[in-house]
């Protein structure tokens, strides 16, 4: 199967729902002079290009969490090669016209992942009659690291190219520019909520779904820039684009592996005396350029993105992912849970005790507790509170044997990919659950309205 994009002709493979497409570029590759510079447009090609097999990732190192495997949702690490920045396409037919479409943006702390990883398939969608579309985009010091003389928020100017690429190509492959569905999970989510927020993203999309992240997630430019000197002094050179363009890949990684070990890098607190990562990425979107010239959550409220229908919410034991698989919450003292926190909260004392720290409840269950609310929940709740138009909630209920309601526990139910994701669902997940949540998203891909009562949370399993 052929269909002729803006850059050139490409041969798709035939699935049982449909057509796939791999690797298909929607800007130049970053290298060279267009390393830290905004994505360029992809140049064109002769004859017809074959996106049948997955292309290059982002480059990045595999990471894991101790006794799990997630390589069903984070890929299995780097694939070398400097044309990553490309879309993956699921369509049911691409001589089809009016399809809804839905772009999905990956999750990994900014550091990692990828949207050709197993459980992003989209088979199921294709099934249910819309167009998939699964983003790569730049990650980690290539992607968020503000640089002199480079652009800043690379990372979410990706995204924009990418929603760009859809707008003036996704009609060759069945799907209505028209009727586009940004939605994303962890780091994605965040995107989307920042993108919400965006004066950069009007008329790019016209629903979106935050899964697990929220638009609170980001960084002044004070704390962005700590990361920045702590880097280059790292690598013994100046904090400039041009300086850092002369470095290999590898060495980058090095130096980011340095930043991300324990003490590694610098404080990351901002004037409130909060780490917005709670420590689980120096990587965060910059507010204060023209992508994030507000906060998103200030624009949001403001009115920005009232024109989009939302659907938000969280799983609802989402740091289990973090302490469960490690033991951690078994062995986790009242005073370390408190001295974890301190790094990233300024009164963690008291935030602990009012979920009950020192009543004789376990510390590792409050501390997961917590920081679900902390990091998660209560960002989500400010989103939809603050968005001006019609939007939903949910809660993901449905518990693994291993690893109960954790974060990124959702998407094998939403993209309907149970069978490419034992190592997270275990041997028997419900089938039914994820048909119905699949459905759901569709759904509101569709038509703006999930299924469900715009009032209250729905609950998922």
């Amino acid at each position: 199967m052929i269909v002729r994009t803006t850059s050139g002709d490409v041969r798709g493979e035939p699935i049982a729902t449909g057509v796939r497409f791999r690797g298909l570029p929607y800007a130049a590759a970053p290298e060279g002079e267009l390393r830290f510079a905004a994505p360029a447009p992809a140049p064109a090609w002769d004859g017809v290009r074959d996106t049948r097999e997955a292309g290059p990732t982002a480059p990045q190192r595999h990471r894991t969490i101790p006794g799990l495997d997630l390589s069903a949702v984070v890929g299995d690490g780097w694939r070398p090669g400097g044309d990553y920045l490309t879309v993956d396409v699921w369509t049911p037919d691409p001589g089809a016209s009016g399809l809804p479409v839905l772009v999905f943006v990956h999750g990994g702390a900014f550091i990692g992942g990828t949207g050709s990883a197993p459980v992003y398939d989209g088979t199921a969608f294709t099934r249910g009659g819309a167009v998939l579309v699964t983003v790569q985009y730049r990650l980690g010091i290539d992607g968020f690291l503000p640089l002199d003389g480079g652009e800043t928020n690379l990372g979410l100017r990706d995204q924009l190219a990418a929603l760009h690429w859809v707008q003036d190509n996704i009609t060759a492959f069945g799907g209505d520019p028209a009727n586009v569905t940004l939605f994303g999970e962890s780091a994605g989510a965040i995107s989307v909520a920042c993108l919400l927020g965006s004066p950069l993203s009007a008329g790019l999309f016209h629903r979106a779904v935050v899964q697990s992240g929220h638009a609170n997630m980001v960084r002044g430019r004070a704390e962005l820039e700590r990361v920045t000197q702590s880097v280059a002094a790292g690598l013994g050179v100046e904090p400039t684009a041009s300086a850092f363009r002369k470095l290999s890949t590898e060495r980058l990684l090095d130096a980011q592996d340095a930043l991300l070990k324990p003490g590694g890098g610098p404080d990351l607190r901002d004037e409130d005396g909060l780490d917005r990562s709670f420590g689980l990425s120096p990587f965060l979107p910059l507010v204060g350029d023209d992508v994030l010239p507000r906060h998103p959550g200030a624009a949001i409220r403001a009115g920005a993105g009232a024109d989009v229908d939302l659907v938000a919410g969280t799983c609802r034991e989402e740091m289990l992912l973090y302490f469960g698989p490690t033991g951690l919450l078994d062995v986790l003292t009242d005073e370390q849970a408190v001295a974890m926190l301190s790094a990233s909260h300024p009164d963690a004392a008291g935030v602990l005790r009012g979920y009950g720290l020192g009543d004789g409840r376990k510390a590792g269950q409050v501390f997961v507790e917590a920081m679900t609310d902390l990091v998660f929940r209560d960002g989500v709740k400010e989103l939809l509170e603050c968005h001006q138009g019609r939007s939903y909630r949910y809660e993901f209920e449905w518990r693994a044997p291993r690893l109960g309601a954790c974060h990124g526990m959702e998407l094998p139910f939403v993209f309907d990919s149970l069978a490419a994701s034992a190592s997270l669902v275990g041997d028997e997940p419900p089938a039914e659950l994820a048909r119905e949540v699949n459905a759901a998203w569709t759904r509101f891909a569709a038509t703006g309205d999930p299924g469900w009562s715009p009032t209250g949370t729905t609950h998922l399993g």
